[in-house]
């Protein structure tokens, strides 16, 4: 068993390279013109397919924190985690028959520009400047860091700062061709990192099999997976009793069973997949079928992702907790790159080409939303009101390469702390604290015409100060047991409310506040969006999208309940 990268890797890899190279370079010499129109470099407008819109949303989706966080998380709860894949599908659904159509007839680019629309410009700018720090700071610098540290050990471990100037230099390549190159570049991407993530599954289960005599099979491996660990099969983590482990009580605190789905994992979704620019932005450009069909799409897609992204931490699980897997380090997150080294020399290669593909695609994804809001929603409208399209277009590339070089800075030395806590912890943490506030904010806006601009504004501070209270206070000020709440020990010498939990909580309060402001106001606000039954109706072919997606997802939990 050879960890390091051997010649046959560096060549497949360089390969990979070559071909999204040239393939994004022949893209953006066919679509030069887009540096005469804004709209176009930013968005792609009117020119991606349905197949590219699906692909870019998973290649952007699928980074780092999956491929490392939730095989970690694979390895440490199990089966249990798939839930935010599966569920993203249906809220996919939600946003593809709901969301967008609202967002297309009223001619929405930017999330922030949704905000002015709909509310004002105050709460447009405030927001505008957040998420330019969260995608900077959080998402960003995790995906960044977590990649460059896992291909750095499969390579070896002493070129950290190369690869991570190597992944950043090659996501500037891509992105500053705008979301044209980015969307038709993450097809290529999405191809590798699918085709090189169930190489790695395979051999996972294939190398299970053989230690434990079933053969060389990857069936009969599953088959001791399921096995060698039941509980790692089990959709629902049962809820703590007095007899409870604290590693049960950890597990629960991570995914609180029942409680995830009737709280916070429905709010991390529909915020993620309906309220983010970074994601809808691929959408936006198109017309409402296109749109559709490419998010549907992308939903079928995350249907696969158990299978790549946590089904080798759990065979990373069987084979440590049987002493086959020395070579783990660094914990959970170290059970991807573990599994990697079993691949052959060659297959290797693939495997970090895949992993590099969904690193690149996110970081280039990213930035390209960072340029988007940056030079729409600020710079265009109080720094440079009269700059022309080809400003813009330049302004745009300029935010994108100082968004990068703020990255590589603040996790060169892993200023945030990033490796303290994990990645995926690291990112839903954070990401956590606003999503509440900011699902509330949108959800309102589009369907409730009442919804005030105040409303908006204390609605968003409101649910990120009761996500700072319920994840960091409410214990100490109010117990550990109450009538909306139970907190458990965390083994850190406190009590903790369930992450999810306390989502559910701050956005329920935060709807209650938001309603209760905005019946001080007109019953039809002057910016309220026109709303019609004809804009939800879907064609039959997308109904039968529809309709296979959710008898796979019953099926699934039928299988794993």
């Amino acid at each position: 068993m050879n960890q390091n990268l051997a010649f046959a890797d560096y060549a497949v890899f360089i390969i990979y390279f070559i071909v999204v190279s040239a393939y994004g370079y022949t893209v953006y010499r066919k679509r030069k013109q887009d540096e005469q129109d804004a709209k176009a470099y930013f968005l792609a407008e009117g020119n991606l397919t349905w197949w590219a819109i699906g692909a870019s949303l998973i290649a952007s989706n699928i980074s780092a924190e999956q491929f490392i966080g939730m095989s970690g998380e694979g390895f440490f709860l199990g089966i249990a985690v798939a839930a935010y894949e599966w569920l993203a599908a249906i809220a996919l659904i939600i946003v593809a028959v709901w969301f967008i159509p609202v967002y297309l007839k009223n001619k929405i680019y930017t999330m922030p520009q949704f905000l002015k629309t709909r509310y004002n410009e105050s709460t447009a700018l405030i927001m505008a400047v957040f998420w330019l720090f969260l995608y900077v700071f959080v998402n960003l610098t995790s995906i960044l860091y977590l990649g460059a540290v896992a291909i750095n050990g499969l390579a070896g471990g002493e070129y950290l700062h190369v690869i991570m100037i190597g992944l950043a230099v090659f996501a500037l390549f891509i992105s500053l061709g705008g979301m044209k190159v980015v969307a038709y570049t993450d097809v290529i991407q999405v191809a590798v990192l699918i085709i090189g993530g169930l190489v790695t599954s395979y051999i996972a289960l294939t190398t299970v099999g053989q230690y434990f005599g079933v053969g060389a099979n990857a069936i009969e491996g599953f088959k001791v997976l399921m096995r060698e660990a039941p509980e790692h099969f089990k959709m629902i983590i049962p809820k703590p009793t007095a007899t409870s482990s604290q590693l049960d009580i950890d597990k629960y605190l991570t995914f609180p069973g029942l409680m995830s789905y009737l709280a916070g994992i429905w709010i991390i979704n529909l915020n993620y997949w309906g309220c983010n620019q970074y994601i809808t932005q691929r959408a936006l450009g198109a017309d409402l079928q296109t749109a559709r069909t490419g998010i549907l799409f992308a939903g079928m897609l995350k249907l696969l992702m158990p299978l790549i992204v946590m089904l080798p931490g759990i065979a990373a699980y069987v084979l440590y907790t049987n002493g086959h897997l020395p070579q783990l380090v660094g914990g959970k997150d170290g059970a991807y790159s573990a599994v990697l080294t079993f691949l052959p020399t060659g297959l290797k290669g693939l495997s970090v080409a895949a992993l590099t593909a969904a690193i690149v695609a996110s970081l280039a994804g990213k930035v390209n939303s960072i340029s988007t809001i940056y030079t729409l929603d600020i710079h265009k409208k109080y720094i440079q009101k009269d700059a022309g399209e080809k400003q813009q277009v330049n302004i745009g590339r300029i935010a994108v390469f100082a968004a990068m070089l703020l990255a590589v800075l603040f996790t060169w030395n892993d200023i945030l702390g990033i490796g303290g806590v994990g990645g995926f912890t690291y990112i839903q943490k954070y990401t956590g604290f606003i999503s509440p506030g900011v699902f509330a904010m949108f959800f309102l806006g589009m369907f409730w015409k009442r919804t005030t601009g105040t409303a908006a504004i204390v609605g968003v501070i409101l649910g990120f100060v009761l996500s700072v209270v319920f994840n960091e206070y409410a214990p100490a000020l109010f117990g550990n047991e109450t009538l909306l709440y139970t907190a458990y020990p965390n083994g850190k010498g406190a009590f903790e409310i369930p992450f999810h939990i306390c989502m559910g909580l701050s956005f329920f309060f935060t709807m209650l506040a938001m309603i209760a402001i905005s019946f001080a106001g007109p019953k039809v606000n002057s910016k309220a969006f026109e709303i019609d039954s004809e804009m939800f109706k879907v064609k039959p072919q997308t109904t039968v999208l529809i309709v296979i997606t959710l008898l796979i997802i019953v099926a699934l939990y039928v299988k794993f309940w």
